[in-house]
């Protein structure tokens, strides 16, 4: 009907809509013949994960299919991305991924920050600041601490301001909760130099060069813990701290954003349950599928999924 209002050839129509000629003409003789369109096709593979998937992606309505993915292979489902993705595009659950590019160009800058790359948890530390706004108006800044290997975030320390003593609280939550975790105080794990017998730095925390960390204070709360290295970025390289930025956007996007958070004690309890649903639900692609804090406790190695991975070989 379209073709035929706009007085429109057929070989001009389908050229229009890039269509071979021999496909309209296969179509129009079925359709005056009338015979049905083929399809639809069965699709064995998502009906089998349908449900499951479905639970995972209504239950983190932020997460991408790859998260969703893992999470259903977790679950011990037998399932590709590919099919997850389908799955979820035909039920309206995903969310648009067009970041991926810039994703990659961050973490080959993040890992230029470094001379020699982190070989297990507690050895370097990303530290910053980051702001949110509540729905009566007040802003609050969140300051916390980011295990750079194995991604687990520490407590966070949440205040009006942001200066040196809340860059300070947020290392002292960081080491209070290690202490926890470690059964023992974190300087008991450093080294002792032989030579001189002083203690050598355990963790090494890495800040960007704003006026927090470049005060004498502190510096000189550094300075009381022997097992504590401080270093900066370079100046205007916010992707050699990327992923402490990475996970506060984690934060706001995939929680905080999404919550009606009037006051401060509710922003406190939200970033409490973030962290609890980061660190130990919550598949981390960067360490292969696994949780933060299976990594960060040696559960887990984070270049080995906790699942299998089906390997297609070629057949030829």
């Amino acid at each position: 009907m379209i073709r035929q209002d706009a007085g429109m050839s057929t070989a001009r129509f389908c050229e229009l809509f890039d269509m071979p000629e021999r496909t309209w003409r296969r179509w129009q003789a079925r359709a005056r013949a009338d015979q049905p369109p083929k399809g639809p096709w069965p699709q064995p593979a998502r009906d089998a994960a349908r449900a499951l998937t479905i639970t995972h992606a209504m239950a983190h309505p932020a997460w991408g299919h790859r998260k969703v993915w893992a999470m259903t292979r977790h679950d011990g489902h037998r399932v590709s991305q590919a099919t997850v993705l389908r799955l979820l595009r035909d039920e309206g659950l995903i969310l648009p991924a067009r970041y991926q590019r810039e994703r990659r160009k961050l973490a080959e800058r993040r890992k230029a920050a470094f001379a020699k790359e982190p070989t297990g948890p507690n050895q370097v530390w990303q530290l910053d600041f980051s702001e949110y706004e509540t729905t009566t108006g007040g802003t609050w800044r969140i300051a916390a601490c980011r295990d750079y290997w194995s991604k687990y975030e520490f407590d966070a320390h949440v205040a009006p301001t942001a200066n040196m003593h809340d860059a300070v609280a947020a290392v002292q939550k960081a080491l209070d909760e290690t202490e926890q975790l470690l059964g023992h105080p974190l300087i008991d794990d450093a080294p002792v130099n032989a030579e001189t017998g002083e203690i050598e730095p355990v963790v090494t925390i890495v800040t960007d060069n704003g006026g927090p960390f470049r005060s004498a204070t502190f510096e000189l709360f550094i300075m009381r813990h022997p097992e504590l290295r401080h270093v900066r970025t370079r100046v205007r390289t916010p992707g050699q701290n990327g992923s402490r930025e990475r996970g506060f956007g984690s934060m706001k996007y995939e929680w905080l954003f999404r919550e009606e958070i009037d006051d401060a004690p509710q922003l406190v309890e939200h970033i409490d349950a973030y962290r609890a649903d980061y660190n130990h639900v919550r598949p981390h692609e960067a360490i292969a599928w696994n949780r933060p804090a299976d990594v960060h406790a040696g559960l887990a190695d984070p270049t080995i999924p906790n699942f299998e991975i089906q390997e297609f070989l070629p057949t030829t």
